[in-house]
């Protein structure tokens, strides 16, 4: 094998590398920041859920359950969807709670 053949296929080697590069590593910054904005919502209605609970002068069942069910899926750290699921089901509760009083 020459050396300009050599010199050839390094060169397209790294070029489809680099190429892929920067493609693939936004597309994953993307995909994460997307997650964890979406955590980060679903830890504050959780969070607004619980203080809502807090203040509610009388026990409400289906808000407990909704606030359960919020921090059963947030301890399993899924997907966007979980968070996504999660944060509905926290506001849901704060929802009830607020207007319990």
């Amino acid at each position: 094998m020459s050396h300009t053949l050599l010199v050839w296929l390094v060169g397209g080697v790294l070029l489809v590398g680099a190429g892929l590069a920067t493609t693939v590593v936004p597309a994953r910054r993307a995909r994460d920041r997307k997650r964890q904005t979406a955590w980060s919502a679903a830890r504050a209605a959780i969070d607004s859920a619980a203080v809502s609970r807090d203040a509610a002068t009388s026990p409400v069942p289906a808000a407990e359950q909704l606030l359960a069910r919020a921090e059963l899926i947030a301890a399993g750290r899924g997907g966007v969807s979980a968070a996504r699921t999660a944060e509905q089901h926290a506001q849901q509760a704060d929802r009830l709670w607020r207007t319990q009083r």
